[in-house]
């Protein structure tokens, strides 16, 4: 369990953010299961913007995050104890951003 990384297209392979970087980015969020999106930034309009690796988001994104580099995009596989766990909607589900 946890997140796993795929990269859809890489990005500059050096610049990379580490705990405490303010990021902005980019997401939809969709069920495994089921492939229905839960939350976008883009139907938004506007990047995301977090301070990565300190516990303001989920897990998935905490761990995942750092292991992208700049320009690159990627899906985070995040298995239900890195995202929303039993709390969840629904509970113990695995997600997608």
């Amino acid at each position: 369990m946890g997140v796993n990384v795929e990269t859809i297209s890489p990005g500059d392979g050096k610049t990379f953010p580490k705990a405490g970087d303010v990021v902005d980015m980019h997401y939809i969020g969709t069920l495994q299961s089921n492939g229905n999106k839960f939350d976008s930034s883009r139907d938004r309009g506007q990047p995301f913007r977090t301070k990565i690796g300190v516990g303001q988001v989920i897990r998935g994104w905490d761990e995942g995050v750092p292991q992208l580099s700049l320009g690159q995009k990627a899906n985070l596989i995040c298995s239900p104890d890195y995202a929303y766990g039993p709390r969840g909607f629904p509970p113990s589900t695995c997600t997608n951003y």
